[in-house]
Parts: structure tokens; sequence; C-alpha cells
């Protein structure tokens, strides 16, 4: 499949998709302890109080076929893949919440605050990812560098 040509028919179903799984696990997922806030806070995420964290068996996946193709062929929901933030959500895989992990996926909630929304967040992020591969995206790269490894 080539990315470049399917990204734009493929944002919305994203954006659709990615609202949905936030909003559902936000139901389930809980609220940062203290320590996490100010794990968040170090992050800079302006409202570490609206995060929910859900623990998970496995990462969510789109049902449409196409944006599952996409996402797995970026590496953005790949096997190894043991995180996943939607605007506040994220989720992460049980028995792999770290430090280290949450510090990257709370820089992306900051990133998602930034922009607003997961409406404006995605087309940038997927995007870079198209453009530039996943491990060289700009919100990736910026993830990593505000990774904590000790708190």
């Amino acid at each position: 499949m080539d990315l470049k040509q399917v990204l734009p028919q493929l944002v919305p179903l994203a954006i659709a998709w990615a609202q949905s799984e936030s909003q559902a696990a936000a139901q389930s997922g809980v609220p940062l302890t203290s320590l996490e806030q100010q794990l968040a806070r170090t992050v800079e995420v302006e409202h570490p109080e609206l995060v929910r964290v859900a623990l998970v068996s496995h990462l969510p996946q789109p049902q449409h076929p196409q944006l599952r193709m996409a996402a797995q062929q970026t590496g953005l929901l790949g096997p190894g893949m043991v995180g996943l933030t939607l605007g506040h959500t994220v989720f992460i895989i049980r028995g792999c919440k770290t430090v280290q992990l949450l510090s990257h996926e709370l820089r992306h909630v900051h990133q998602y605050e930034q922009l607003g929304s997961i409406a404006a967040f995605l087309p940038i992020y997927l995007g870079q990812i198209v453009e530039v591969g996943y491990g060289n995206a700009a919100f990736e790269v910026d993830a990593r560098s505000h990774e904590v490894r000790n708190f």
C-alpha cells in the first residue's frame, strides 16, 4: 500500500477510531497517582488530572482493514508496541508499565494538548510517520528525548 497516496483517505478514519477508543478507555482507565501526576508535569503535561491509563492485554487495533494494515505497515501498532496514547488516554500492555514508558506516553499527551485535539494531532503525526518513518518522526524523537528513567 502506498501510504502517501492513501493517507488523505485514512486520516478521517484514524481520527474517528482514535476518538472512539480514547473516549471508551477514559471511562475504564485509572487516573494518574500523585507521583505520576508529578511525572506528567515533568514532561510538560498541562492537565495531568485529565489523563487516564488503561492497562490492557493488547493495544487497540482499528477494525477498518486498510487502516489496520497502514498502522501495522508503519510500525505504529506493530507486534512490539507496548504503549499508545490517544488524547488524554494512555494504553499500556499489562506488565509493561515503567517510568520510562509512561513518561514517553505522557509526552505524547503534552503534544496532543499543544495541538488541541486528536483531530489536530493525528494528521501531523501520521504525516511524519509516512514521510520519515516511525522512529524518525519528530513527535517520536521528542517523546524519546523526554523519557525519564528514574523518578
